[in-house]
């Protein structure tokens, strides 16, 4: 069996380590090629090209760097095309696996295309759940409310397979006592460009934190892909976190912090699971502000909000997120107190609302969703 799988950015490629290892323990033999990133490729799998190339938000960075892109879906169309594999999987970034995947579907009609990770049509732009149904088969969907979205609107067949963050639990989760006297975390985004976005503003915002609460211990978490960008990001800021690079010595930091300052993204839920109080930034360019403000139809960016219907997790956004009002929020939350008790209470019922109801690991439900689609 050939399954051809594609990630475009760090959140899709955790996820495709773990669908790679439930594949491979119920086929062995299958043959995984691909797109992938450092997760991926931990688990012996060859990238057709470096992730980071196209793993871009926002409108101007994609802009800035079209021609690559274009020349990326070209690549790796030809390449699924060569290849005849059994199944596509195209794991979240829709801009770019969508292309892919209408030019598979012309050229090799009866391949069977997955979408792990369907794109947000509940909060903007419903109408792409129609579009997808002549080149998806099948969409696995993290959230819940997922699967009466899609056929509410006339998307694709949809599966919930529950989230796969929720296996690393276990490996994020610390003592809450103990994690009161810990670490802040301070995570600045997983993309070079929201890095340079919140760089500054974080940097005071620490500035700012350790001046009213001295003492506190700071800690940065990286990729080595980005280790270099980081490295240079604080040497301008006047208060150094400790950088730390890899999983396990990120998972080590979750376990132990008592709070932590986040760029919006996957890591959200991550800290939610880690039982981390967090505060939420995010900064866009103003145009893409203005499309935004037009298009999106929730008012909750973060993950743990979104899924749980409630703001958890203070989102500061747009000039909102400055160092001043950053710092402030941070103070709520690293001592204790009833801002510090109302996140622990929220993120209590998330690991409700997401805990596995059954023996099987997400990752290993969505390994068995699309073998199942390939013996219909």
């Amino acid at each position: 069996m050939k399954i051809f799988m594609i990630a475009g950015e760090p959140s899709g490629d955790l996820l495709g380590r773990g669908l790679i290892q439930a594949l491979r323990a119920k086929i062995p033999g299958v043959e995984i090629s691909g797109v992938g990133g450092e997760a991926m490729i931990a688990e012996n799998f060859v990238s057709l090209f470096p992730m980071h190339e196209i793993s871009l938000m926002g409108v101007l960075p994609v802009l800035a760097n079209l021609r690559n892109v274009l020349a990326r879906i070209d690549q790796t169309a030809r390449a699924v095309i060569a290849a005849r594999p059994d199944a596509l999987v195209i794991i979240d970034s829709p801009d770019f696996n969508q292309r892919v995947a209408k030019r598979v579907r012309k050229v090799l009609p009866g391949v069977k295309i997955v979408n792990y990770v369907g794109p947000t049509v509940w909060a903007w732009r419903p109408g792409r759940a129609r579009k997808m149904r002549p080149f998806v088969d099948l969409i696995l969907a993290i959230f819940p409310f997922e699967p009466e979205v899609h056929a509410r609107l006339g998307g694709p067949a949809c599966v919930y397979i529950g989230h796969p963050l929720i296996e690393r639990r276990d490996a994020l989760q610390g003592d809450d006592e103990a994690k009161k006297t810990g670490p802040v975390l301070v995570l600045p985004g997983s993309r070079a460009s929201v890095i340079r976005r919140l760089g500054a503003v974080f940097g005071e915002a620490v500035a700012r934190l350790d001046a009213a609460h001295p003492g506190l211990e700071y800690v940065l978490p990286t990729s080595s892909r980005l280790a270099e960008q980081v490295a240079a990001l604080i040497a301008t800021w006047p208060v150094k976190p400790r950088v730390v690079i890899g999983e396990e010595e990120k998972n080590a930091a979750f376990r132990a912090a008592r709070a932590a300052l986040a760029a919006s993204g996957t890591v959200t839920l991550e800290l939610a699971l880690s039982r981390t109080p967090t505060i939420v930034a995010y900064k866009v360019p103003k145009i893409e502000e203005w499309i935004a403000r037009r298009l999106i139809q929730i008012d909750m960016v973060a993950q743990p909000n979104i899924i749980l219907g409630e703001m958890a997790f203070p989102e500061l956004l747009q000039d909102d997120a400055n160092g001043l009002a950053l710092a402030e929020k941070l103070g709520e939350i690293v001592e204790g107190g009833p801002e510090r008790r109302r996140q622990l209470d929220a993120v209590g019922r998330l690991g409700e609302k997401l805990a596995i109801t059954d023996d099987r690991r997400p990752s290993e439900k969505a390994a068995e969703a699309i073998l199942d689609l390939l013996t219909l």
